[in-house]
């Protein structure tokens, strides 16, 4: 499980705000450590203003301020998930070394372990087990001196400008997450099982892009995020009824009958392009993918879930991200919940980060 790309305190926590800062729509969640387990406190939605030039630190920090307000959050600090245009993940073979000292070395030469040159970048660094739990006897007789790491990055500017958000709005930035580790995370601690055991792809449905990741035994294998995403097919569907995006938003959410058909075939490429990593893992592996779990804004539709389970040719489904925590929520909260469970999978998998 990958941690942060911006450290914060290394003592346990007890509660944790962790913010999902989306392209059209903000998630948070405030979560309490309750013993062994986890308790949902609070969420909240909120849109996510917007700039052709980019939001001001100010800006931003008010934005966050009124998200940790809404959230209820109990003191200043928060854990903040990045986005999928603003932070990198690969995977690197690298010397058996401590993490600072390999996160020293990506700094100074990046291009020899990530096959590009990423100045001005930070790094965290998560080391894959060195024997495989299934490995018979004869794993450990030659020790290794390489290992796999799963590396994440992202720009010391970006990274900057978050912090002069928080400090803006008054907050603390505690940790910067990629979002693209989050789903996983959350997976994790959803159902440890299937996570440990199984082949399974996890996509999430997010406004300007969509991401998959398939898990094999424990360990997130591959990672790839597709170009399309819910603002695409919205901006299509305007287009092929000749009415506003606004317009084509609310058609979408109703769905009647007459669009179905204009919708699968917006949905196709994307269900085509989420396929092809699929069909590159099977054939590397030589092991069936067994379920894709679907997240994000677009997974509350049955209609685009069914639509692209077609296309993946692979039993999918939503999931419930809250699903291994107790919930102290109004009723109105709780009835609400239901519908925005899928939306919060990516903040939620920040918090376990930040945990």
């Amino acid at each position: 499980m990958l941690a942060s790309l911006l450290s914060g305190p290394t003592k346990k926590r007890t509660q944790v705000v962790s913010i999902d800062l989306g392209a059209r729509t903000t998630k948070a969640v405030q979560i309490l450590r309750k013993g062994e387990g986890f308790e949902l406190v609070n969420f909240a939605c909120k849109d996510t203003p917007s700039s052709d030039k980019g939001l001001t630190p100010e800006q931003l920090g008010e934005h966050l301020k009124a998200v940790m307000q809404a959230v209820g959050a109990r003191s200043k600090r928060f854990t903040l998930v990045i986005g999928l245009s603003e932070s990198i993940l690969r995977h690197a073979e690298m010397p058996l070394i401590p993490i600072a000292d390999a996160r020293l070395m990506l700094k100074f030469n990046s291009k020899n372990y990530l096959q590009q040159d990423f100045p001005d970048h930070s790094f965290d660094m998560h080391l894959f087990p060195l024997v495989n739990a299934n490995a018979g006897p004869d794993a450990l007789k030659a020790p290794p001196t390489k290992g796999r790491y799963l590396v994440g990055a992202a720009k010391n500017s970006t990274l900057a400008h978050y912090q002069q958000a928080a400090k803006a709005g008054g907050l603390i930035l505690d940790m910067i997450v990629p979002s693209a580790i989050t789903p996983a995370n959350a997976f994790e601690m959803a159902f440890p099982d299937l996570y440990q055991k199984e082949v399974i792809g996890l996509v999430d449905l997010g406004h300007d892009n969509s991401s998959i990741s398939i898990l094999k035994d424990g360990e997130l294998i591959l990672f790839r995020v597709v170009a399309i995403g819910s603002k695409k097919i919205t901006s299509g569907l305007a287009e092929a009824m000749g009415v506003s995006v606004a317009e084509a938003e609310g058609i979408k959410v109703g769905l009647p009958d007459e669009v179905q058909v204009a919708m699968q075939s917006l949905l196709m490429p994307l269900g085509r392009e989420l396929r092809a990593s699929i069909d590159f893992i099977e054939h590397q592996q030589d092991k069936s993918v067994s379920q894709v779990y679907m997240s994000g804004g677009s997974a509350r539709s049955k209609f685009i879930v069914d639509t692209l389970q077609g296309e993946l040719m692979v039993a999918s489904q939503t999931w419930n991200p809250t699903s291994f925590m107790t919930v102290s929520l109004s009723p109105e909260q709780a009835a609400e919940l239901e519908q925005s469970a899928p939306q919060l999978t990516v903040a939620i998998g920040g918090a376990i980060a930040a945990f």
